[in-house]
């Protein structure tokens, strides 16, 4: 088998070494965190692949979605069903700083690899727990994706138009906030182990991740009963914060409700009188007569092509764009030149393309140094390095079925973000 050639992990978690059992979207996004700023991330799977490699559209029979979520990731499959399998993670997380997980609360104590388990002999571990409704409480138990996090949060009912069902967004949402979350957690967790020399647990519930960005409606219902509801596109309580039609067939989203970018719009709009007229003249009273304000603001947009309004806004300094679709992206220069759109080798596509990193740090950046590849493709590399497994042990292992490795892989040159 052909050894790849990596590139060497620089970034602010360069020296850390964590183990991703995670599976579909939060677990690797949190993972693919970790690897962007320097941590040598190892991806385990099963042989048939992680459930994130059949989402997503497919290039020449490749997930692209795991081309970008698996990037700077060493991927090894393994049995974890298998005695033999488990034991194989247990040596591997004696010498990792930091386990992600998502298996359903109590898998992993059935099968000797819970917190109490594992941290009896790394005493230092950083253990996060991904599930639907936390590792505790009466719903502990019940399958959860993020979606459903999403719809139990109240944030899936304020989403889409006031007279249709709940929306939500293309993406899996919920998930990559409770990634955001749980990384957040494991990096805290690692600095306050700097000082103590112990690890600790991390609880990242997905409900509670999206319940999280609840918060303006959370003390609004407390105090006056109220019980938010979906707005268009619209945002409630701040006006005008809302998408116009242009005279073209498209639309623009203008913010201006703070009154010195309102009185900016308005002196744009030919009627600088609006800004002194009482039912505008504050915020407070503009989002009162939102409806009446947002009229007099698609009557104007109407009049003109969207070209010629981002035009006017941008000169006015009132934010405002159309919205992106991926084709605009890929022609956007602002996207290039902050280097969002990053093109890294492929083992069998030659290439892809894949989001950039965020955030953008001025001493430790990080850096994309591979994508994301075939199951099992970096399985023998790792446990000889790691688990101390001759080759007559990978070769036996795999006739078993308890470890899988990529049949062949294609020499691939990594590259630096």
């Amino acid at each position: 088998m052909n050894e790849r050639v990596i590139a060497p992990a620089s970034g602010p978690l360069a020296g850390y070494r964590v183990l991703e059992l995670g599976s579909t979207v939060a677990g690797p996004f949190c993972g693919r965190l970790f690897a962007d700023f320097g941590a040598e991330v190892i991806k385990v799977e099963p042989a048939e692949g992680d459930a994130v490699r059949t989402m997503g559209k497919r290039c020449e029979g490749e997930s692209l979605y795991a081309a970008s979520i698996l990037r700077n990731k060493s991927l090894i499959s393994l049995d974890l069903r298998s005695e033999e399998g488990r034991e194989i993670v247990r040596s591997l997380v004696e010498k990792c700083d930091v386990v992600i997980e998502n298996f359903r609360p109590g898998a992993l104590e059935k099968w000797g690899l819970g917190y109490e388990d594992l941290s009896r002999t790394n005493p230092s571990l950083v253990m996060v727990r991904i599930s639907g409704f936390g590792q505790n409480g009466p719903y502990r138990e019940r399958a959860g994706y993020g979606v459903i996090g999403e719809a139990m949060s109240g944030l899936r009912h304020v989403t889409g138009d006031p007279d249709r069902p709940p929306s939500r967004a293309a993406v899996s949402l919920t998930d990559c906030v409770t990634g955001l979350y749980a990384a957040f957690g494991a990096v805290m967790a690692l600095l306050h182990g700097k000082g103590s020399g112990k690890g600790q647990l991390i609880d990242a519930a997905l409900y509670e991740c999206a319940f999280s960005f609840m918060e303006p409606h959370v003390p609004a219902y407390e105090k006056l009963g109220f019980i938010a509801n979906r707005a268009g596109s619209r945002l409630p309580d701040s006006t005008p914060n809302n998408l116009y039609p242009t005279r073209d067939g498209s639309y623009v989203h203008i913010t201006a409700m703070g009154d010195a970018v309102f009185k900016r719009l308005v002196i744009a709009m030919g009627q600088p009188e609006l800004a002194q007229h009482p039912d505008f003249a504050e915020s407070i009273t503009r989002s009162i007569h939102a409806d009446a304000l947002d009229k007099l603001i698609t009557d104007w947009t109407s009049q003109h092509d969207l070209l010629d309004l981002e035009q006017i806004l941008l000169d006015a300094a009132v934010p405002a764009t159309r919205i992106f679709t991926m084709a605009d992206i890929f022609g956007d220069p602002h996207f290039k030149a902050r280097d969002m759109l990053v093109q890294v080798p492929h083992d069998k596509l030659g290439q892809v393309t894949v989001p950039g990193i965020v955030p953008k740090m001025s001493g430790t950046p990080g850096s994309i140094r591979s994508s994301g590849g075939a199951v099992g493709r970096d399985t023998q590399h790792v446990l000889m390095e790691l688990a101390g497994l001759s080759t007559a042990d990978i070769e036996r292992l795999c006739a078993q079925g308890v470890i899988f490795q990529a049949e062949q892989a294609a020499p691939h040159n990594s590259a630096p973000n």
